[in-house]
């Protein structure tokens, strides 16, 4: 779940062996069939130990539940350091996590149905009684939306669900007569005013005795909520229309899903962490599977396996595509950007995308689940709790951990859907490290640091309706539950809906149309419930060998990593390649690259990306030395980047006929001369030979002197700045060698050295993608001489300069006609590649990220070491005029200096029309000076 808590799951997941299974009704449910099915990839754990653990759990539930009644009753939650009730007002503040709190009872309410599950259906009768006759919902009390839906209107129906069921087996609840139906339809239409909003997205918070906006309410004045927390609510609400016949619930919440899937990213099918819910604005645009996010594309799913809409599993397949493109990286799972999903937003992960793996195995892709799912146990195995927050080397990012359950969930799902005794084990460890760390006299307490094993006064109420259920459920046999527990779909917080509602009071709901939905090739869901395919290979190693690499990923010290190097020069072998030592030309890197498992990926933008597949290493010695490779190689560019933040620098054409009105954006290098700190570097360009420059210049006449044009690929940036500085150039301007690149659409970034001491390089290096980069190309070819002006930002262009008599031909007219009327260069403050759509006051431009490897994808070395201004046509100007507070008068010059016998020709615009697009422009700027725009 997004904010506090919250696990999420399915009755059952898939079988080792076994397609899902469909139930032939108009829902399509997808129920599925647990079976034991042993692995040999760990000795199987008898019944007799299974029994012993089961039974633990059941005793951790009654010290914290009975500790809960006995000191804390009927306040919200215990406070276990301090043996008594945290009750909201009387207690210091603690922000956001009080907004769960409402004076109804939380962790009495939220744990009804766990009662049930492990069996003690007797306490179960005694909590409803005092669920019926203590609980309050009519509190002036301001709570969170999300929170109160998932656990006390979740645990509500949860309640009522095993209550009908206890009823119809004839011993228990004889006298219930869905009392708790009703409390969850009175909650239901105290929370329905959330929603009063133009989008349908619920408003975060509400007052469950005053609703919205009135003074006496204190709330209704909020802009923004969380995604998850306007996407979670779908399989309550409509379990509560479904069991009521009251429509509204269900429709409010599908509502707010429809504008939630309108407003995802288009062009990657991604959606935000917070969005405005009055305009619909992305206010926070990075996206992942974590906290924010997290349980929106679980109910997706679950809400095609309850009701049985196919519009939803086309959205979640459409979102898990995206996701399994941008965000996993397995094993991590990385927040990305969602208009620039191939940048990174963070370099940290979460708690809550624990609960991945879970939603990985209900959609029936396994090999990515059990690769999360064993990474995150390897971060417990240090900490021996899942840390709040820990970053990409799995180091401690937050230190809390609040006793969440989605790890423990995820675990039990694997379990289910592999019969893996390896599991089995992990949730041993876990009743290990809560009995061990976490128990206090007075029931569970939470983490405050999991280093230190300091402990905080909080046990959240998700703790009893989450964590011993998936336990318990983890070592129980079938026999050990007093029903079927696959009749069942766990919502967020384990609460307990049964599938049978997908049939009852259907004609209520209208489906939802799915607009602009894109069909995606059905390869890309070959697991999608229905299933058609075996889970696994027929290899009964099949999930030992994707964990195995996995196993040593997190070493407090690295010690296996330390001894192999000292034995490898003991030995004579050579030892493991480092990061500061890679060479992406060197083909021995590049095969040790592969033989840990770690692939090249050069991206669109013409960066080059390494990823590694553990599983694709060709040991697990190997698969550890990629990983640490990998740990490098994201310190070095990490360090890089602190070093050295450059903002974005400028290529000026100053030579007739541009005299400065063309200005190109240019990404500056961490090394070489500082255009901040020095005098701007002019000079007449010229291409090098090789066009590469990773080898000494052939043509050092032709560049001496010069500012020395040279193609991206093959070496490093510092190498080809030497080789061009040792002829004698005074400057260089890299081009990109990935056709179409462009400022506008991708992010610039610094050119890095290569590890090395790079004080030698006294030059001044510049980048261009290859769209601003072709304008240089191309004024070579029109014009032959062609000065620059590299400099940290635009000069005033020279009056002298444009005044000058010179030869005016009708080509020249042509071409400068074309530079002014399709702009495409940019100016350098202008925000970085962001669409007008996207361009929102919440936007932020992008920083820029360092590039250690010059290495580019695309192009034969022939191809490469060619001249672009050799037998190639002409290219028509994308270029963008600046200094456009000065461009009306002077282009007025320009005319007039002109030769009479120029001919705009037909395609020119009239002159009235060209200014009122500057006069435009000149607004633009203005607007985004102010920051208006």
């Amino acid at each position: 779940m997004s904010e506090a808590g919250g696990g999420r799951g399915c009755g059952s997941p898939v079988p080792q062996r076994a397609p899902w299974s469909l139930v032939a009704t108009t829902a399509a449910l997808c129920l599925v069939t647990a079976t034991s099915v042993w692995t040999a990839g760990a000795a199987p754990m008898s019944r007799e130990e299974r029994q012993k653990l089961g039974n633990q759990v059941l005793e951790m539930f009654d010290h914290a539940y009975g500790n809960y009644m006995e000191h804390a009753y009927p306040a919200d939650e215990l406070m276990p350091l301090t043996c008594r009730g945290r009750v909201r007002g009387q207690e210091p503040s603690r922000g956001d996590v009080d907004d769960a709190l409402g004076k109804f009872s939380l962790t009495l309410i939220d744990s009804l149905d766990t009662l049930v599950v492990l069996n003690k259906t007797k306490e179960f009768e005694d909590a409803v009684r005092k669920v019926l006759t203590d609980v309050n919902l009519d509190n002036d009390v301001v709570v969170s939306v999300f929170e109160t839906n998932i656990r006390v209107l979740g645990g509500l129906l949860g309640g009522h669900s095993l209550a009908i069921m206890l009823k119809e087996k004839g011993e228990y609840m004889q006298w219930y007569n869905d009392e708790l139906l009703q409390m969850a339809k009175q909650l239901g239409y105290k929370l329905l005013p959330a929603f009063n909003t133009t989008s349908g997205l619920p408003y975060p918070r509400i007052n469950l005795k005053f609703g919205i906006r009135k003074p006496e309410a204190r709330t209704g004045t909020e802009t923004d909520t969380c995604t998850a927390c306007a996407g979670t609510l779908i399989l309550e609400f409509a379990a509560l229309s479904r069991f009521t016949g009251a429509t509204i619930f269900e429709e409010y919440a599908r509502k707010a899903l429809d504008f939630l899937w309108e407003k995802r990213q288009r062009s990657s099918n991604l959606v935000g962490v917070t969005i405005n819910i009055h305009t619909g604005d992305w206010v926070r645009k990075d996206s992942g599977v974590g906290a924010g996010i997290d349980s929106y594309y679980e109910y997706l799913l679950k809400a095609y396996v309850l009701l049985g809409d196919d519009s939803f599993l086309e959205r979640f397949n459409t979102h898990y595509d995206a996701i399994m493109r941008y965000i996993s990286q397995p094993p991590l799972l990385l927040d990305v950007h969602i208009h620039k999903p191939m940048l990174n937003a963070r370099t940290w992960m979460d708690a809550l995308l624990a609960f991945f793996p879970g939603l990985q195995v209900l959609k029936g892709d396994i090999r990515p689940a059990i690769e999360t799912h064993e990474m995150l146990y390897q971060v417990i195995k240090k900490h021996n709790f899942l840390p709040e927050a820990f970053t990409t080397d799995f180091r401690v990012h937050w230190a809390q951990h609040p006793l969440r359950p989605e790890f423990a969930e995820s675990t039990y799902f694997l379990y289910k859907a592999t019969g893996d005794p390896y599991y089995l084990e992990v949730g041993k460890t876990l009743i290990e490290n809560l009995n061990k760390y976490a128990r206090v006299p007075c029931g569970f307490a939470a983490m405050k640091d999991v280093r230190t094993g300091s402990h905080e006064d909080r046990m959240d109420s998700f703790f009893l309706a989450e964590m011993f259920k998936y336990l318990y459920l983890l070592f129980a046999d079938k026999e050990d539950i007093i029903f079927d527990i696959e009749d069942y779909i766990f919502t967020t917080e384990a609460h307990l809906l049964p599938l049978w509602l997908s049939t009852t009071n259907q004609s209520i709901s209208k489906k939802n149309t799915t607009s602009e939905y894109v069909e995606l090739d059905d390869s890309n869901f070959d697991w999608t419930c229905p299933n058609t395919q075996i889970l696994f290979p027929n290899d009964p190693l099949y999930a030992q060998s994707i964990r195995e690499p996995l196993k040593n990923v997190v070493d407090k010290s690295c010690p296996r990593g330390i001894i192999r190097v000292e034995e490898s020069f003991r030995s004579g072998a050579k030892p493991p390649l480092r990061a500061r030592d890679f060479m992406a030309t060197n083909p021995e890197h590049l095969e040790i690259l592969k033989k840990m498992g770690v692939s090249l990926i050069h991206l669109k933008d013409g960066r080059v990306q390494l990823v590694q597949h553990a599983i694709q290493a060709a040991s697990s010695v190997d698969a550890e030395d990629g990983l640490r490779f990998m740990q490098e190689m994201i310190e070095l560019s990490s360090q890089q980047q602190k070093e050295q933040q450059l903002p974005p620098r400028a290529v000026q054409i100053v030579s007739h006929p541009f005299f400065g009105r063309v200005v190109l954006t240019a990404g500056p290098a961490q090394f070489g001369l500082d255009l901040s700190k020095h005098k701007e570097t002019r000079g007449f360009v010229a291409s090098s030979k090789p066009y590469n420059g990773c080898s000494e210049l052939t043509n050092p006449e032709a560049v001496m002197g010069k500012i020395a044009l040279i193609q991206r690929g093959q070496c490093m940036f510092a190498e080809k700045a030497r080789n061009i500085q040792n002829a004698g150039a005074i400057g260089g301007i890299v081009i990109d060698d990935n056709e179409g690149s462009s400022s506008d659409t991708a992010p610039l970034f610094q050119m890095a050295g290569d590890g090395k001491d790079t004080d030698d390089i006294k030059i001044p290096m510049l980048f261009l993608f290859s769209k601003e980069g072709s304008i240089i190309l191309d004024a070579i070819r029109e014009y032959e001489e062609v000065e620059v002006l590299l400099s940290d930002k635009a000069k005033d262009r020279d009056p002298e300069m444009e005044n000058e008599e010179q030869p005016f031909s009708e080509n020249d007219s042509q071409y400068q006609s074309a530079e002014q009327l399709a702009p495409g260069s940019q100016e350098v403050d202008l925000v970085d590649g962001e669409s007008p759509e996207e361009n929102s006051p919440n936007s932020h431009p992008e920083p820029l990220s360092p590039a250690a490897t010059d290495n580019a994808a695309g192009a034969s070395p022939s191809e490469q070491n060619s001249d672009p201004t050799e037998n190639q046509g002409p290219a028509g100007l994308d270029g963008e005029c600046t200094d456009l507070d000065n461009q009306v008068q002077e282009q007025s010059e320009t005319e007039e200096d002109s030769s009479p016998n120029v001919s705009w020709g037909k395609k020119a615009q009239p002159i009235d029309s060209i200014l009122a697009d500057w006069n435009e422009d000149i607004e633009a700027f203005e607007m985004m000076e102010k920051g208006e725009l």
